[in-house]
């Protein structure tokens, strides 16, 4: 496809965006805009982009394309902004934010305006943030919910969807609403549910001073989300707190049946309990990417002599193989520690796994 194509934030989600329309639309000419100049430049420095808008009017005016890739609070502002220019008629608008719901409704404007705005997330993610961390395959695999509006023409629908055949995603089509509950179950409230147990656990801490050392490896693993943006969560709740205080009510409820349960010393319903939890969550899909980005852990039993670390990440360089982190579980003198490596896919992992046959290495699940 020709055309314009105008992205509004440079991080990692809009410049890994732009990289997939610019590997599947060769004649299309991106042009990008960030509040922050440095990364639009850092963006057309790495051919992210093709050019830089001085400001949003700018970039907006003649697009075929535009993407809104920032915060939920944010995006409601830009759509207003948008809905004060003369946009090309024929324009897409589209945004990649975690709520639906109030950003639709913002997009009333547009609408009046006879401009088509079809809201978009892109359910994917990675442990790095700016556009140097852009990638085409971001999106590979991964669920892309879009939520067009009763009044939006298929034909839209369907050219937005060309526009991004380029990430591989899945396509699903949803309303706001059931996007903001769907989302809210899988990802919003897993946010708050690990928060709450890091802040309950650091409370604890105060009068035990073995808690932090305890807290590593499996509850670092189980509370990795709790690591995630404050502001950009704050807004997300926000927006989604209708839904969320349904949940959390929801969540009392369950946790006093657990209560009770323990209360009453009950054994066959608390086996029961784990066991139906286990069930379903042995049950869900190993190979799709879900709400919440996935966490590709490879596990290496290292000895104990210097450069050892650097010759195991030389193997996986010398095969090309990205790391997202490393860290080192334990480490003494004279016994084998454990170095932790993470990777962006479960193929990346596989790779490593083998490049490094001379280590023993292993795949483990939290809790185990």
């Amino acid at each position: 496809m020709k055309g314009r194509v105008f992205v509004i934030g440079l991080g990692l989600i809009g410049g890994s965006l732009a990289l997939c329309i610019k590997k599947e639309h060769n004649e299309a000419v991106i042009v990008g805009f960030d509040i922050n100049p440095e990364q639009a430049i850092l963006a057309k420095m790495l051919g992210v982009i093709d050019d830089i808008a001085e400001n949003i009017c700018d970039g907006a005016i003649d697009a075929e394309l535009i993407i809104i890739a920032v915060p939920v609070n944010e995006t409601k502002e830009i759509i207003q902004l948008l809905s004060e220019l003369p946009l090309n008629s024929e324009v897409i608008v589209t945004d990649t934010g975690s709520t639906k719901g109030r950003i639709v409704e913002s997009a009333t404007s547009l609408k009046q305006k006879g401009i088509t705005f079809i809201g978009g997330h892109p359910m994917a993610g990675s442990h790095k943030s700016g556009v140097t961390a852009a990638k085409e395959i971001l999106f590979e695999n991964a669920l892309y919910l879009l939520t067009p509006e009763e009044h939006i023409e298929d034909t839209k629908l369907e050219t937005l969807k060309e526009w991004l055949i380029g990430t591989n995603a899945k396509f699903l089509t949803v309303t706001p609403g059931n996007h903001d509950y769907l989302t809210g179950i899988v990802s919003h409230f897993p946010h708050i549910i690990a928060a709450s147990i890091v802040r309950q656990t650091e409370k604890l801490s105060e009068a035990e001073g073995l808690i932090p050392r305890l807290a590593a490896g499996g509850f670092r693993d189980i509370t990795r989300i709790a690591s995630s943006s404050p502001a950009m969560w704050k807004d997300i709740l926000l927006h989604n707190r209708e839904i969320l205080i349904k949940l959390l009510n929801q969540w009392l409820d369950e946790m006093n049946g657990v209560k009770s349960l323990l209360e009453k010393e009950n054994s066959a319903a608390i086996f029961d309990y784990f066991k139906q939890a286990k069930q379903f969550r042995d049950g869900l899909p190993q190979k799709e990417k879900g709400a919440i980005p996935a966490f590709y852990d490879l596990y290496v039993d290292v000895p104990d002599y210097p450069g050892v670390i650097s010759e195991i990440t030389g193997y996986l360089a010398k095969e090309k193989i990205s790391i997202t982190n490393i860290r080192i579980l334990e480490t003494r003198e004279d016994i084998n520690g454990v170095l932790v490596i993470s990777f962006q896919t479960e193929e990346d992992r596989q790779k490593a796994e083998h490049c490094i046959g001379n280590y023993s290495s292993y795949v483990t699940s939290i809790g185990s």
